[in-house]
């Protein structure tokens, strides 16, 4: 498979199975054994464990949507680096629903098999400035809350996603007051 093709598929897994919940898209990339690598938990393999994974997101992000904002392939593994954009409406790691938005980073990678299905991924999401947006860990020592080199820009509104509310300077970190 060329690495042309690894991208698109790796952007129909975005765009078709994460944004738009086609798990009929799942079945025709996601091998039934995938092996998924991810921050917490880890979900059982395959087609599975990416429906209980998409079911928990959609439950504390039920407006959930992801952006494409690069990609690498080379060989049988395709690299994207998502922004990820949601309402926080369900219980995340302890934390009661806010109602914040929240704009958060992850690197995903995947492996494709030889019949071009995903049989391996790995995702680095950056689930601690999601804490730090939700006010439940606090800013680092030294760490003055502003725009970071690696934040999203909600000035960088896209139609259809989230849009943050005025003064936040970063998408995750909040002054406290």
């Amino acid at each position: 498979m060329s690495p042309e093709e690894l991208k698109a598929r790796a952007r129909r897994v975005v765009e078709e199975i994460l944004n738009q919940g086609d798990l009929a898209v799942a079945n025709e990339l996601i091998s039934p054994g995938c092996v998924h690598h991810i921050p917490g938990p880890q979900p059982a393999p395959g087609l599975a464990g990416l429906i209980g994974w998409l079911a928990v997101t959609q439950r504390i992000f039920p407006d959930f949507h992801a952006i494409v904002e690069d990609e690498i392939a080379e060989g049988d593994r395709v690299v994207q680096r998502i922004t990820c954009y949601g309402t926080h409406q369900g219980e995340f790691c302890g934390v009661r629903p806010t109602g914040e938005q929240v704009a958060f980073p992850s690197i995903e990678i995947n492996r494709a098999g030889a019949d071009g299905k995903f049989t391996e991924h790995w995702s680095s999401a950056d689930l601690l400035g999601v804490l730090h947006r939700l006010d439940v860990v606090p800013a680092l020592a030294g760490h003055t809350p502003g725009r970071s080199r690696h934040a999203p820009d909600p000035a960088d509104h896209i139609p259809g996603r989230p849009h943050l509310p005025e003064g936040d300077s970063d998408g995750f970190i909040r002054p406290h007051a």
